[in-house]
């Protein structure tokens, strides 16, 4: 029987009132920056993650889109006045949350953070608005969700940066949708840039330890030539060290061979095999040690909540926190962490080199041609400009329908629309909601029937407009082309809205002629989405801060 102790709610703000009283008037943490391939505070000194898998009951992303409801446990109050003092007291500095409503309030959590002297590593995908890995596409309306959550957080100095993907690529046979993913890095960062945000905001990716492909998935994300393109940083999710393993035996030092050169800063995004019990987590002082900082950033353990996947910290019932073998386990290994800290000043940045992009083949399917920049405006433009175009209001079976039916009927009225990941070929519209592509689909056919009035009926569900392009619309869709097979690089400048139609996002497939095509399922609902002074003061006392 488990021993652990019970904290409440009550009994936390009471002990931690004078720290946690209220979010406001907390000072803001100084923003971690990166060089080369390791984390610095501003003041030089280098920073090692020590971190915490945050969340409860959230599903899991790159699997389905679309079926999955989580809690957004930064817009918690009680919850985060009840666990952050625990977080601290165990050591921790970073957490990462898996998925927000980026509609909520998340001042006081952020602000209870900033006071605790806790930064964020946010993924930017939620169980119902993510890259499916089995059926992948990067939208418009991802585009706007992935941009609300940075809108959210970025105002936040303790937000060390974002994850565009988890583990979507998993194995062999799903390695294409990795271009989509990389899309979204590239669009992320972009946007960022876009919106005048702090330069330091990283843009990265948290893949799992498949020895297939561990390593092109490395490489992939951070090769060629554009570094727009690449990731900021890159998480590992690994769980190889079990029970009382070692730097060999465990695989950790071939892992840190394989990155030794890497240019930007890694990190294990999530750690702690439990096949063990119970996890006395001995790793903690590899992965801090002298054969691992000069590679690795730290990592995150995962996780604080016990699930019944039995890899928690704590266990909450009633609202009540109970601290549970691992919570001591943990505090005493990160207590005893005392990385060798480089300043930034001594350090010389010698790894400046991407890596070579994998070739494709039967190991590895994804083209480093990347899918468009998804760009609302233009979608919206095309619309616009066109002369046939979908009634409204369709659902996404009638959609999938009408897809197949126009592009059998002329397969390159879809050429437009339609995205290959493993040859790199992209229809420049691939990228907008599915209303938008069938009103392209539909128009590239009336055009290519010279207009007759038959030719947008599509069983009465088409009609025509009068077509029109005015301003900015003009240079964006004439880089499209008249096939929409050119090439769009202009950036957007707002979120947008993605859908044209209205309903959700959930992806079908059409149900043959149009191969690489994905269609968002308008009948099936969505998730409704609604302290440095302290810091500086430990650096000048001569602590090692991690």
């Amino acid at each position: 029987m488990r021993a652990f102790a019970q904290l409440s709610i009550a009994a936390v703000a009471a002990l931690s009132s004078a720290l946690f009283a209220t979010s406001v008037g907390a000072a803001d943490l100084p923003s971690i920056v990166i060089k080369g391939s390791h984390f610095f505070y501003p003041n030089g000194t280098e920073f090692f993650i020590r971190g915490i898998a945050y969340q409860q009951d959230v599903g899991t992303n790159g699997t389905t889109s679309g079926t999955s409801s989580f809690s957004d446990p930064l817009a918690d109050e009680a919850g985060c006045r009840r666990d952050i003092p625990l977080l601290q007291e165990l050591g921790t500095n970073v957490i990462r949350v898996y998925a927000i409503n980026a509609s909520l309030d998340h001042s006081v959590c952020m602000g209870l953070l900033q006071a605790a002297g806790i930064y964020l590593i946010q993924d930017l995908s939620n169980p119902s608005q993510s890259i499916v890995r089995n059926d992948p596409e990067w939208t418009t309306d991802l585009f706007a969700s992935y941009a609300a959550v940075i809108d959210t957080l970025a105002p936040y100095s303790n937000v060390l940066g974002f994850f565009a993907g988890n583990e979507v690529s998993n194995e062999v046979n799903n390695t294409v949708a990795s271009a989509f993913v990389k899309a979204a890095v590239r669009d992320m960062k972009a946007y960022i840039k876009t919106k005048s945000y702090r330069s330091s905001l990283g843009v990265g990716y948290a893949t799992n330890d498949d020895p297939a492909i561990r390593i092109p998935l490395a490489h992939y994300f951070n090769c060629g030539d554009d570094p727009a393109a690449a990731i900021d940083f890159w998480g590992y999710n690994i769980y190889s060290w079990c029970g009382d393993s070692s730097f060999t035996e465990s695989g950790y030092d071939q892992r840190t061979l394989e990155f030794a050169n890497y240019s930007v800063p890694a990190f294990f995004a999530e750690y702690g095999c439990n096949t063990v019990q119970p996890r006395t987590f001995t790793e903690v002082q590899a992965i801090y040690g002298k054969n691992m900082t000069g590679v690795w950033s730290g990592g995150i353990m995962y996780m604080y909540f016990q699930e019944t996947n039995d890899y928690g910290l704590v266990s909450i019932t009633n609202g009540q926190a109970s601290k549970l073998p691992d919570f001591t386990a943990l505090k005493k290994q990160l207590a005893l962490a005392t990385p060798t800290n480089t300043p930034s000043s001594a350090y010389v940045v010698s790894n400046t080199v991407a890596q070579a992009c994998p070739p494709t083949g039967t190991d590895w399917a994804a083209s480093s041609t990347l899918p468009p920049i998804a760009n609302a405006e233009l979608c919206s433009c095309m619309v616009s400009s066109l002369s046939c175009i979908p009634k409204t209001g369709l659902t996404g079976n009638e959609t999938a329908d009408l897809f197949d039916t126009v592009c059998g009927l002329d397969n390159a009225a879809c050429d437009g629309i339609t995205a290959d990941a493993e040859t790199g070929v992209y229809g420049a519209y691939s990228m907008c909601d599915a209303y938008s592509k069938l009103a392209f689909a539909f128009d590239q056919y009336y055009q290519s029937q010279n207009k007759a009035s038959t030719a947008c009926d599509f069983g009465g569900n088409a009609q025509t407009q009068d077509g029109s392009t005015s301003g900015s619309c003009s240079g964006l869709v004439d880089a499209a082309g008249t096939a929409g097979t050119g090439t769009v690089t202009a950036i957007p400048t707002g979120t947008g809205t993605g859908s044209t139609s209205g309903g959700s996002s959930t992806p079908i497939k059409s149900k043959g002629a149009a191969g690489g095509l994905t269609v968002p399922r308008f009948d099936t609902g969505a998730l409704q989405l609604g302290a440095y002074v302290l810091v500086a003061g430990l650096a000048g006392a001569g602590m090692i801060l991690l």
